[in-house]
């Protein structure tokens, strides 16, 4: 939650700089019009390649492949930031564990490929992967700020990023806070008793870590590549896209938080949203798409709808 609420004064700079129409038109000098006496053919060609130079110059500063609007942009957002504080709430409220279920949690419960690390416990690989986990914050930042192209749109992506960070968190507090799915570490003795016992043990499904890692190393990689479509750096933008989530997911692994499935959901989601957000806002009719909070029969959730015209 504290990420999401400090990442929030992007928005508040973002919201001034991004441009509500990324498309540019240019326009013919009324004075090329004029009926004067004919210069040199030298004289009059000259200046009109200069022009049209600058133009073209000035038309890849302003570049831009994606749409944005503050209206749509902000919804999204505080959509986002509302269910967000729905998921976090569901987590406070879970329940720790009572001895007799902790006594029924045996490997053997499980389905074959969660056996195969249920017992792990590593506090180093716990704190390691924060280290690529507060990473993953970072770097589509950095990306933003040293790639020319980027930079000059920074408030626009800005946008798209925050947005990234709010539906990725949306998605993982609902299902946090919802699921009761025990970590790989409740099935063996190597941590202590509380911990396995605590509610904070009781939310394997699905790992948080990996999929934001996935989303902000995907989000990154699809930026670049429509920033850049005929870059020779793009197969390994997207290389590293793929390898840090699965870096991300054999660390926690190990650790013992989160089984094979619940990273390899994790993966697909977060990859899915990282590549999507950026996507959907190619399209220039964003009108078609909408997020909002959802209550059915009592169940909290968030609704994305896109409509296909």
């Amino acid at each position: 939650m504290k990420r999401i609420l400090l990442t929030s004064f992007i928005a508040l700079f973002s919201f001034s700089c991004f441009s509500q129409d990324t498309t540019s038109t240019s326009s013919i000098d009324s004075s090329l019009l004029e009926v004067t006496p004919a210069p040199p053919i030298a004289d009059t060609l000259m200046p009109l390649a200069f022009d049209h130079s600058n133009a073209v110059k000035d038309n890849t500063k302003a570049f831009s492949p994606y749409t944005t609007r503050f209206k749509t942009e902000a919804a999204i957002i505080g959509a986002s930031v509302a269910v967000n504080y729905i998921g976090f709430q569901l987590i406070r409220n879970k329940r720790d564990l009572t001895p007799d279920e902790l006594a029924r949690k045996t490997p053997d419960r499980l389905m074959f490929m969660d056996r195969w690390n249920a017992g792990y416990y590593s506090a180093k690989a716990d704190r390691d992967s924060y280290i690529l986990f507060n990473g993953s914050y970072v770097y589509p930042l950095a990306i933003m700020l040293l790639d020319k192209k980027q930079r000059q749109k920074f408030g626009q992506l800005a946008v798209l990023y925050l947005e990234t960070i709010g539906i990725t968190g949306s998605m993982y507090t609902l299902t946090a806070g919802l699921v009761y799915r025990s970590r790989p570490y409740v099935y063996g003795n190597i941590a202590p008793v509380e911990m396995r016992m605590s509610k904070g043990a009781q939310r394997s499904f699905y790992g948080g870590h990996v999929a934001t890692t996935a989303a902000f190393s995907f989000f990154t990689a699809q930026v670049f590549r429509d920033f850049h479509p005929n870059s020779k750096l793009r197969p390994y933008v997207w290389s590293l896209a793929a390898v840090l989530p699965a870096i991300m997911a054999y660390e926690r692994y190990k650790a013992g938080y989160h089984f094979l499935s619940d990273s390899f959901i994790a993966y697909t989601i977060g990859a899915a949203t990282g590549i999507l957000v950026p996507h959907l806002h190619k399209n220039k009719k964003l009108k078609d798409f909408s997020l909002k909070p959802t209550v059915v029969n009592g169940a909290q959730g968030l609704s994305m709808v896109y409509k296909i015209r």
